[in-house]
């Protein structure tokens, strides 16, 4: 290893500095050192006394507690009224999709019917024509002694506008029930809309019957505080410690 000899001189002149230094910084701080504190003396606090200071307290925190309980109420009132809201709104949902698939399957119904009264009309009408091929053609010839052809004859025709009749009988009925339907509808609506009014009357007086009672409540505390404050009143005069 190699020694190297410290340069005394150096080692000094730093020591110095340093001294010197710290003293500048003891002078600055003596110099800077803040004076004692001189305050004008007043008097602190209000102009009530300790009684009615402790009084005030305890009605701010009575009201503060019916409020607090009047809030929580509130809450529990305005989740039911929402949940309540939630589950009808569900069921009106599951009435409309029950209303609307059976509408769809009375459709339906109808389509089937329609289509077997067509197919069995068509068949009819095949028949028919089977049956009317070789007939006369006008009623201009006279027949003087009616065959088995003209007695036939007459039966399709009869059995024709049977079927003609039975038909427009079957669509008259199509309709008055189609008509039935509708003002069955219109009744439900009339019905689910006169429901929704009902309770939002209802909703609407529980609030004002909640916001009358709060009132009541707070004019019965009002009172209570008052003849409170003028019984404590007189006997605060009287203490030595009151100023007015």
């Amino acid at each position: 290893y190699v020694l190297v000899t410290p340069n005394e001189t150096r080692r000094k002149q730093l020591q110095q500095i340093a001294k010197k230094e710290l003293d500048d910084l003891e002078q600055w701080k003596e110099r800077h050192r803040p004076g004692p504190i001189t305050l004008v003396p007043q008097r602190l606090g209000g102009n009530e006394s300790e009684a009615q200071v402790r009084q005030n307290q305890q009605m701010i925190l009575m009201q503060s507690k019916y409020q607090k309980k009047h809030k929580r109420e509130e809450y529990i009132k305005a989740k039911k009224a929402a949940e309540e809201a939630e589950i009808l709104k569900k069921k009106a949902i599951q009435r409309e999709k029950a209303e609307r698939l059976e509408v769809k399957k009375r459709q339906e119904e109808m389509q089937r019917r329609e289509m077997f009264l067509e197919h069995q009309k068509y068949k009819t009408n095949e028949l028919l024509n089977r049956l009317d091929v070789g007939l006369p053609k006008s009623d201009s010839c006279q027949i003087a002694n009616p065959g088995p052809e003209s007695i036939a004859w007459k039966r399709s025709h009869a059995y024709k506008q049977a079927l003609r009749e039975d038909e427009n009988r079957r669509r008259e009925e199509m309709k008055q029930e189609q008509q039935r339907k509708a003002e069955l509808m219109e009744f439900k609506q009339k019905q689910e809309e006169e429901a929704r009014t009902r309770a939002h009357q209802n909703e609407q007086r529980s609030c004002l019957h909640s916001l009358f009672i709060f009132y009541c409540t707070l004019r019965v505390n009002n009172a209570f505080l008052d003849r409170l404050q003028n019984k404590i009143q007189p006997d605060n005069i009287n203490q030595p410690g009151y100023t007015g």
